[in-house]
Parts: structure tokens; C-alpha cells; sequence
């Protein structure tokens, strides 16, 4: 198992990851197999969505602040539910095919990992199988 290290910025935002996992696909030097993701935390998630044009991290990440907004009277008594709410929707977890030593993503796809109580240092699990 791979970890990757993300320190992040803002409350909530998208980080793309993609090029750090492809990293850990490429040494790893499987061939064919899964690419498993998980994010250890309970205020952040995972997704897979566009990654050519960075206006859609930023409607994404606008679109949820406004659907789960930060102070929403929640009685979570840290002030960080809308960070596990968002964590619960989106998912801690990914799995990605591996063909031909790569990641099989569609054309305009990247993995993003999902802040939703920052800034922190943050982790991403990888864990690679196959042959």
C-alpha cells in the first residue's frame, strides 16, 4: 500500500490526484489489475469527474458549499458536519481498472480528492493488485 500526501488549502476544494496515482500504478509495474483508493477521513471524499477544463472543480465545490453550506445550524458541537456530510455523499472510496500498466479513466476524467473541513494534511491509501 501506497499513501499519498495532501496538505490543502482552503475549507472545502478539489485536488486533483490523478497524476500521483498514476505514479504509484507505474512503479507498482502491474500490467493489468484494480487500483484501489481510500481516504482515511470522515470530512473529506473521493470522486472521479472532468479534468480538462478546472471550471467544473470549482462548480462542483461552489454547488456543494450551496447545497450543504458550512453554518447550517448543525448540533454536530465540532462546526464540521457539512464536511461529513459531504464526506457521506461523495464516498471514501474509488476502484479504477489497470490495463497496459495505466489507468483506464475515460477521456476528460480525473481523481480528485474532496477537502470538506480544511486546510489539513491529509492521506489517500492506494493499494495496487493484479499481475
Amino acid at each position: 500500500m501506497e499513501k499519498i500526501k495532501i496538505k490543502t488549502e482552503s475549507h472545502t476544494e478539489l485536488i486533483s490526484i490523478t497524476d500521483k496515482v498514476n505514479a504509484i500504478v507505474l512503479k507498482s509495474q502491474v500490467k493489468d489489475g484494480m487500483c484501489y483508493l481510500f481516504c482515511p477521513h470522515t470530512t473529506a471524499g473521493l470522486t472521479i469527474n472532468e479534468n480538462a477544463d478546472p471550471s467544473v472543480q470549482t462548480d462542483i465545490n461552489n454547488t456543494l458549499n450551496r447545497l450543504i453550506p458550512h453554518n447550517a445550524n448543525y448540533s454536530h458541537a465540532e462546526g464540521n458536519s457539512d464536511g461529513h456530510i459531504k464526506s457521506s455523499l461523495l464516498g471514501v472510496s474509488l476502484n479504477v481498472f489497470i490495463e497496459n500498466g495505466a489507468l483506464v479513466l475515460g477521456t476528460w476524467q480525473g481523481i480528485y480528492f474532496v477537502e470538506g473541513d480544511g486546510p489539513r494534511t491529509r492521506e489517500v491509501w492506494v493499494k495496487i493488485l493484479g499481475s
